[in-house]
């Protein structure tokens, strides 16, 4: 029996912050040697960052990731452990995972595939490594001795007998993954240092990855992720496990407010070889020129009890999407308040779903974070915000750190006004009220009196509706920046896909913390959060559950722009269509890339039933036309977190050009699908949605 303690490292670091990182780096190195690891792998690019972008270009990047690896070699002491950095070599950039042992460098294994889907654009920056190929990379430091070579490349390490090998992040994701030519040469353990962004769901995903290697391959297998809101849009969970022969020996907390945290086994290196010489063979000696060989003295593991890996309580109670969608928009607001170094959020608090949803995410970054570090840990982290060093709850933290305003109009109702106020008091938000009517008549009063003639509904109806939204971007951008606070945008996906925003007005702000979640999903998370609530013991129950009952009034309420006359019942679904039909089209269009006709044909068995077909036919041209009018809006949103494997960040995920020809010749062939399929008993959709609410500019 031969027992090894090994450990995957969780950070949450930030692009180019080198001395945070090292430090960030070091502290876990500490740790992991405190608790009598022998083996620690740290995340990918973890000494730069990952979402470094154009800036991996930039040899100063590469030059201060060395400078904080060498640095880094001379706290590993009596452990080995895998660090992640950017290098350039033969006049190419390489995402490289670096092996220390015992404050001595032993190589370079180098990523061999790049994503390039979804929000990843490794490509742009990266050179993938060919398999099987090694080479050899000189590193220089007047600081630390001079010029010296390295292994670089393709590589199995063997210290003291034990064999180690990579598997970087996406590496692991493809079907001809490095590890099975691992396998091949007879590997002990693979690493996968990784900085996977995080999606619903995709944690399960990552576990079948990391267990079937462990079985198919017969190694352990240790896995560890970024985590928190590393650069600004993209959300890393903290995810890592340590497998074993098929078996999940350990798996650690996802979405921690922890700077870093470790999470170890022990793991039998004896029991993987039999499983290889039983079951696999050993191929070992194919490839002898790519192995790295040295000594290094095992520190003795004692061996433990079986371990019986236990999802937290949260990811057991039914509701995890919604438990996720609450932790990672949380710790994503968290994150990116302090290290923006703002003093807090400012809200324009409407009473609708949106806004609410966002003043609720607030209140739970505070009370989670409370939660999860304590209250003097939230002050540490916070502690450049002076106002909440003597706060004694959560929600004496909130009234600092959350301010809102009720901006209404002769157009708004009392239904909304009391839906804002109450909520905010639930939180312990600070409310403001204003009156803005007079400011919109009197930007009325100025172009009618410059056309010479009376705005109407009946005439300017997309004018009026916005010019109330707009109106009230200044006296809320004002608050911020008295507070020196972050604007939060209120705008969803949904509203984004076609365009239902104002411009300059309710998507004014510095971030939009929902642009990436659905309006159906938010009004059902909300309903969700007033009645079961977050779970936060570890044995659930409806008593220690986090609710807001302050979210009653507007979970009653049928969500509006409330910009045109109350008499006139505006409500954004008559503006559009039902959110879970536009949910619908918007994945089938946008997502799978499907035609109009194809969309048409997808939803008329799903909502045939409770829509006429000439809805249908209606709704699927009015989501193409908004579409493609709208993309200059998309291109102008406050950054946004992406929580599904898909967005409509032009950014990132979904590029669109601005001009375009509309789908005309797609939508013309729907329509014409459409009346030959029904024999002419449907009528032609109507000339498509042209401005009503707030979907014009």
């Amino acid at each position: 029996m031969k027992l090894l303690k090994v450990a995957a490292g969780v950070l949450n670091q930030t692009p180019l912050a080198w001395d945070h990182n090292r430090q960030n780096i070091i502290n876990a190195i500490d740790a992991a040697r405190q608790q009598g690891v022998g083996l620690l792998v740290l995340p990918e690019l973890c000494i730069s960052g990952y979402n470094c972008d154009d800036m991996f270009f930039a040899q100063n990047t590469i030059d201060q990731s060395i400078a904080s690896l060498l640095d880094i070699v001379m706290h590993t002491a009596d452990i080995v452990v895998s660090v992640g950095l950017p290098l350039r070599h033969n006049n190419r950039t390489y995402n490289t995972a670096c092996l220390i042992a015992n404050k001595r460098i032993m190589g370079f294994a180098v990523k061999q595939y790049l994503p390039q889907n979804g929000i990843h654009y490794e490509p742009r920056w990266f050179q993938p490594w060919s398999a099987f190929v090694r080479d050899e990379i000189k590193l220089s430091s007047s600081s630390h001795g001079g010029e010296f070579t390295y292994p670089f490349g393709d590589l199995v390490f063997d210290l003291s007998g034990i064999r180690i090998g990579f598997e970087i992040c996406e590496d692991a994701w493809i079907a001809n993954r490095p590890g099975r030519s691992l396998f091949e040469r007879g590997i002990d353990i693979i690493l996968n240092p990784s900085a996977s962004h995080f999606s619903f769901n995709k944690s399960v995903t990552r576990e079948r990855l990391v267990v079937d290697a462990s079985r198919s391959f017969g190694v352990s297998y240790i896995y560890t992720n970024l985590l928190g809101n590393e650069a600004g849009r993209a959300i890393y969970d903290g995810d890592a496990m340590v497998a074993s022969n098929g078996s999940l020996l350990v798996s650690g907390p996802r979405l921690s407010y922890e700077e870093f945290h470790i999470v170890s086994a022990v793991v039998d290196i004896e029991l993987t070889r039999l499983n290889q010489v039983q079951n696999r063979g050993n191929l070992a000696l194919a490839y002898p020129n790519l192995r790295v060989t040295d000594r290094f003295d095992w520190p003795e593991a004692a061996p433990v009890k079986p371990y019986e890996p236990v999802l937290e309580s949260w990811e057991r109670g039914g509701y995890i999407r919604e438990e996720e969608f609450a932790r990672a928009v949380a710790l994503g607001l968290f994150d990116y308040l302090r290290k923006s170094r703002s003093q807090g959020y400012v809200l324009s608090l409407s009473g609708g779903a949106d806004s609410s949803a966002i003043a609720a995410t607030v209140f739970l970054m505070i009370r989670m974070a409370v939660e999860n570090i304590g209250i003097d840990g939230v002050k540490q982290k916070l502690s450049y915000i002076k106002e909440v060093q003597d706060c004694q709850s959560a929600e004496e933290m909130v009234g600092h750190l959350l301010t809102t305003m009720y901006q209404g109009t002769q157009n708004s109702s009392d239904d909304t006004y009391n839906s804002a106020k109450e909520l905010a008091e639930s939180i312990g938000a600070k409310f403001l009220n204003i009156d803005i009517n007079g400011l919109v008549d009197t930007y009325r009063g100025l172009i009618e009196g410059q056309l010479g003639r009376k705005l109407s509904w009946e005439t300017d109806d997309l004018a009026l509706q916005n010019i109330q939204a707009r109106v009230r971007a200044p006296s809320i951008w004002m608050l911020a920046n008295i507070n020196n606070a972050l604007l939060l945008s209120t705008s969803n996906r949904s509203e984004a896909a076609v365009g239902y925003a104002t411009m300059d007005g309710d998507t004014a702000g510095s971030i939009s913390p929902i642009t990436g979640i659905d309006k159906h999903f938010l009004r059902g998370w909300l309903r969700w959060l007033e009645n079961v609530g977050l779970n936060i013991a570890s044995t659930p129950s409806p008593e220690t559950a986090i609710k807001l009952t302050g979210l009653h009034r507007v979970n009653t309420l049928q969500p509006t722009a409330e910009l045109r006359p109350l008499d006139k019942k505006q409500t954004d679904e008559d503006d559009l269509m039902p959110y879970d039909v536009l949910n619908t089209i918007e994945q089938l269009a946008i997502r799978d890339k499907q035609p109009p006709v194809e969309v048409l044909k997808a939803i008329m068995p799903r909502y045939g039933e409770t829509h006429s077909q000439e809805k249908l036919l209606l709704w699927v041209d009015r989501f193409f036309r908004l579409w493609s009018r709208n993309q200059w809006k998309r291109e102008r949103y406050a950054p946004s977190f992406h929580l599904d494997d898909y967005s409509l960040d032009p950014r990132t995920w979904m590029r669109f050009p601005i001009l375009s020809g509309g789908f005309e010749k797609e939508l013309a062939e729907m329509k014409t699908w459409a009346e030959s399929k029904a024999n002419g008993d449907i009528v032609v959709a109507r000339k498509a949605h042209g401005g009503r609410g707030k979907i014009g500019f």
